[in-house]
């Protein structure tokens, strides 16, 4: 009997990506047996405000750096290339034909993000799609009375400690001039520097 492929997706801003992210994504991976964990950063994402974001091409770059030396992590630029509003249906719909209809897709987003799910494009393809697992910080109640029914007997919750970390903090820290070594892999923070990213406007 063929085994089947357990991937988990990755999906987010990662404005800049950082040490929370792949934390989750590595305590997930070892929880829920996934043979793989793709990150996608998202090209132009609907459901946020685009003034602080960088460009796409630098929050690639980010993500390639900070998954690199995981030998489970990889990054992948489809949203970016593919252009126009970034939907979670349509990466999953992409992926299931580069990795095969036999793979099992989990998509890992954050406790917050589940709550707004039925906001999302094509909401009714997504459960078929895959199984949603959402990442929250200690302390955080998700209250699944908020979440959409058709999501959740697909929804999993998981705790991350190191989700207290997050990259409105660090963008703030880079403002004003504050550290952010240690909150993100090292590669990133000298990124963002040499980059001049999260700088005050002048």
């Amino acid at each position: 009997m063929k085994r089947i492929f357990k991937l988990g997706v990755m999906g987010g801003t990662f404005n800049p990506i950082h040490l929370g992210h792949l934390v989750a994504a590595e305590t997930i991976r070892d929880e829920f047996k996934l043979d793989e964990v793709l990150f996608v950063p998202s090209g132009k994402p609907p459901h946020k405000d685009n003034d602080e974001i960088a460009s796409p091409e630098h929050r690639w770059m980010m993500t390639l750096l900070a998954t690199a030396s995981n030998e489970f992590f990889s990054a992948s630029a489809i949203e970016i290339e593919r252009g126009g509003e970034s939907y979670t249906r349509d990466t999953l719909l992409q992926l299931r034909e580069i990795y095969g209809k036999d793979t099992e897709m989990f998509f890992i987003t954050g406790a917050d993000a589940i709550v707004e799910i039925s906001t999302w494009h094509k909401t009714e393809d997504l459960p078929k799609l895959a199984k949603f697992i959402a990442a929250s910080r200690p302390g955080y109640k998700l209250a699944w009375e908020k979440i959409d029914p058709r999501f959740r007997k697909s929804t999993y919750l998981v705790e991350v400690p190191a989700l207290a970390i997050s990259s409105t903090e660090i963008r703030r820290r880079v403002r004003e001039g504050k550290t952010i070594k240690y909150l993100v892999p090292e590669a990133v923070e000298k990124y963002i520097y040499k980059n001049h990213l999260y700088q005050p406007k002048t």
